[in-house]
């Protein structure tokens, strides 16, 4: 999964699972330390029988929850094509449905894999080439209009358009692993061409495969395997705009970038549902709001802003002040994700150079211009995979300590490449004065360690867009990817793999621009092997690629301190995606 464009310019600058019945009324939960050797690990527990109506002790109906971040629902809320965090995590929990879904466990602050539109985790053969899953009855869209199969089933083939859809999840997961995907273009791209993988019959959807996938499940959970009406209704132009809802809330207002205005949906019906709740009366989603003005509201706790909450990570020095104040406020944890830099290998072609990049980056001082906190929210790094991946291992191919800057090595790598003043171009938002201060630190370190260092400016508004497009007059992308799941099989594949299908427009999430058919070759053979075999072959191919390419290189791992008002009841973190708990919340008086 793709970060905020926020995280990811913060990094530069700069799935998952038991049963749970219900959370207490304690406002603390997940306030605990990061545990930084497991960040990756968003756990393994599924409960396949979950049903629904689901209550809470102690749980409150009524208010509004303000929800402030400094960017966020920058492009599209579209379910196809949901693939940054904060998309994901609202689609999932308030807006749609989908064929399975996440259950927060207070009990082991983790999340849970239970069923959503499906009535189980779904129904496999021998060789998890064949999917199978039974769409409970009782759910409709927000116009009341029953939810079928046959709607299920357009949506999961409607995410596989990635023309249409160029920075969706569907050409990673469906478009690889369904039978026919690696060549099928989508509906609105290809009108005329067949696709026959997902067979609907009554309330059945089967779906076969090129190759084993035993994480369809998992899969399963993601917008993109919900439903959507048939034909028009769902023209992308304008249904990125406001997706029909069947989950517990739907669209009042939406505009991009701006502000997402959520009402209660008179069609959801708890009973169907496994995980969802509906305590509020609704959601405000602001954008675009500046760091400092909303850590100054969560710590005043005055007024409208007991009730507001921010995903965003809060900046140091006001995490401590909250902290000593008021840490039942706090809600800490881990989030999957590696944050890295991220060279165009088509332009720094020369391995030395981007090895002479990461020494002279910046590490630490961008991370606290950024306002991250050194430990908590910002982990060094050394793997691409992060600690808690079933079978990584730790390497370290530059031997780097920590967060160390060394621009004499810089220098010395860059005088063997004969490249010395060489000009490294990368964005910042000039709207934004974090990212301005990030980037003087990244100026100051570059020059130091050798290279000439050529900021370009951008916006909040346009730097989702700039950064994708493969076209545009940079060499280094800032990033950060999330584990779709606990498995190195959403690692690789996604950000190594020369597989996105039109690289002309997008990178897809390859911000690297990285192709190697050797690397390829070896990602489908690792995806045959036998289950028990993939996690040590996974990690094993990730320090081969850095030992032999050096394709990127990771800044940190991140963790999460987001804050919240005192009204605000039940959030806690979803380690799968670093963000809050939007079920097991409530107001309270």
């Amino acid at each position: 999964m793709r970060v905020s464009p926020f995280l990811a310019l913060a990094a530069a600058a700069a799935l998952t699972l038991s049963a749970c019945g219900g959370s207490g009324s304690s406002s603390n939960q997940g306030t605990g330390p990061v545990d930084t050797g497991q960040l990756g690990n968003t756990g393994s527990g599924k409960d396949a029988t979950a049903k629904g109506p689901v209550t809470i002790a102690g749980a409150q109906k009524g208010g509004i929850v303000t929800v402030l971040t400094n960017t966020g629902l920058t492009t599209t809320i579209d379910p196809s094509e949901a693939y940054y965090l904060d998309t994901i995590s609202i689609d999932s929990q308030l807006l749609t449905r989908s064929l399975t879904q996440y259950k927060y466990d207070p009990t082991t602050k983790q999340m849970v894999l239970v069923p959503d539109l499906a009535t189980d985790l779904g129904q496999h053969n021998d060789d998890y080439t064949q999917w199978t899953f039974t769409i409970r009855p009782g759910v409709k869209f927000e116009d009341g209009t029953p939810v079928t199969a046959k709607n299920v089933a357009w949506g999961i083939q409607r995410s596989m358009d990635a023309a249409t859809f160029p920075t969706g999840p569907g050409q990673y997961y469906s478009n690889v692993y369904f039978r026919g995907g690696s060549s099928y273009k989508g509906p609105y791209t290809a009108p005329k061409q067949k696709f026959n993988a997902v067979k609907v019959s009554g309330d059945k959807i089967t779906i076969y495969m090129d190759k084993p996938f035993p994480d369809m499940p998992y899969w399963g959970a993601f917008p993109a395997n919900g439903p959507m009406p048939l034909g028009k209704a769902s023209d992308p132009k304008t249904y990125k705009n406001h997706p029909l809802a069947t989950g517990p809330y739907m669209i009042k207002s939406f505009s991009p970038s701006k502000e997402l205005v959520l009402e209660k949906n008179p069609y959801w019906d708890p009973a169907t549902d496994p995980a969802r709740t509906q305590y509020p009366d609704g959601y405000d989603f602001k954008t675009q709001q500046p760091s400092e003005k909303i850590d100054q509201i969560m710590i005043a706790d005055t007024g409208s802003g007991q009730s507001t909450l921010t995903y965003d990570n809060l900046l140091a020095p006001d995490y401590l002040k909250m902290k000593q104040q008021s840490s039942d406020r706090l809600t800490t944890g881990g989030q999957p994700c590696t944050f890295y830099w991220g060279p165009d290998n088509r332009k720094i072609t020369d391995k030395r150079v981007r090895e002479a990049l990461s020494w002279a980056y910046p590490y630490k001082n961008a991370i606290l211009a950024g306002g991250d906190i050194p430990g908590v929210t910002a982990v060094p790094a050394t793997n691409l995979m992060p600690p808690g991946i079933p079978g990584r291992t730790p390497y370290n191919v530059t031997g780097r300590k920590g967060f160390q800057t060394d621009p004499a090595k810089s220098k010395a790598l860059l005088q063997q490449a004969n490249a010395m003043g060489y000009e490294i171009k990368f964005l910042f938002r000039t709207d934004d004065p974090v990212s301005v201060k990030v980037k003087d630190a990244i100026v100051k370190a570059l020059q130091q360690g050798g290279f000439k260092a050529t900021p370009v400016p951008t916006t909040i508004a346009n730097y989702t867009t700039d950064r994708a497009n493969p076209n545009k007059d940079i060499n280094v992308r800032s990033s950060g990817w999330c584990s779709d799941w606990p498995s190195g099989s959403t690692w690789l594949p996604t950000v190594y793999a020369d597989t996105h299908p039109d690289k002309t427009h997008s990178l897809g999430a390859d911000y690297s621009a990285f192709s190697n058919k050797s690397v390829d070759k070896q990602i489908n053979q690792i995806q045959l092997m036998p289950l028990d075999q993939q996690p040590g072959a996974w990690n094993d191919l990730d320090k081969e690629i850095m030992t032999k390419y050096f394709p990127l290189f990771p800044q940190y791992y991140g963790g999460v301190v987001m804050a919240h008002g005192s009204q605000i009841q039940g959030m806690a973190d979803d380690s799968a995606l670093g963000m809050p708990t939007w079920n097991t919340m409530w107001v309270g008086k």
